[in-house]
């Protein structure tokens, strides 16, 4: 099908909410808090892209993701570069990615099991709006009071390095073995304006542009799947129809409408713009 809307997987977490955003029904008050929301392809298919919703209360561990050279060895089909645009924020709200100068992989595991690790990490305040891409190897926790949705390579795998004192399991070893712990260095010009859409990343792994309200034909190689993420707003794919809070795959060629006032996201795996 050219065009198909994704089932939605609630994930509870510890660092999780009660009140999530709209478009999303809240947990029960007496149950678990939800973290993530998944969108999932139907099927036992292994689409090369994941998108999330994250919703934290708390910090998340401090972790890190292999390349996909590492994950390959490990046993995984592929590694997680990841990407972040930030719906709301709380003032006080941070991100941590990098550390503040370059740490030595015994410093880093030493420092993750003191907890000094904390003091290691660039924490940058976060608003409204925000975006980073987190490539593999960048040791990162993000902070609480944010909620934002993640682009990322297609893969559950994840090396905690630090966790606060819970009593979730470490991967120091794996972790600190493919950690590069050097300050962070964004990625050249994101936001980049290009006709009808604003380019926020371009590789290595997946393109993600932001599109407006609008009309457009889509014309994807064989093979090549593309996610519609809507920010805000409402609209068409080939028929179905998305709002907010939904998320749709396309393949082929595709018509797509965004209502006026829609905001939306397209990504698709690799490095090259179509």
């Amino acid at each position: 099908m050219p065009a198909t809307l994704l089932a939605t997987r609630r994930v509870e977490k510890p660092w999780g909410r009660h009140t999530l955003w709209p478009g999303f029904a809240d947990p029960a008050r007496d149950g678990e808090p939800v973290g993530e929301i998944w969108f999932q392809t139907p099927g036992d298919a292994n689409p090369d892209l994941l998108v999330k919703y994250l919703f934290t209360s708390e910090k998340l561990s401090v972790q890190v993701h292999p390349d996909d050279q590492a994950a390959r060895k490990a046993g995984y089909p592929r590694g997680k570069d990841e990407a972040w645009l930030v719906l709301a924020a709380e003032p006080d709200s941070t991100i941590a990615l990098g550390t503040r100068r370059p740490v030595g992989r015994e410093e880093l595991r030493e420092a993750a099991l003191d907890g000094s690790i904390e003091q290691l990490l660039d924490w940058k305040p976060v608003k409204q709006g925000d975006f980073y891409y987190s490539p593999a190897g960048t040791v990162h926790a993000i902070g609480a009071g944010i909620t934002l949705i993640e682009i990322q390579q297609n893969v559950d795998l994840t090396y905690r390095l630090y966790d606060y004192g819970r009593p979730r399991e470490l991967h120091l070893d794996a972790g600190v073995a493919v950690s590069e712990g050097t300050p962070f260095i964004a990625q050249a010009a994101p936001g980049r304006i290009a006709h009808d859409r604003t380019i926020l990343a371009e590789g290595p792994k997946f393109v993600l542009e932001r599109w407006p309200a609008g009309k457009r034909i889509i014309t994807l190689p064989d093979g090549l799947t593309g996610w519609l993420v809507p920010v805000t707003g409402t609209g068409v794919a080939e028929g179905i129809a998305f709002s907010a809070g939904e998320c749709v795959t396309v393949t082929g060629s595709a018509a797509i409408e965004i209502a006026e006032g829609g905001d939306v996201l397209f990504a698709y795996p690799g490095d090259r713009r179509i």
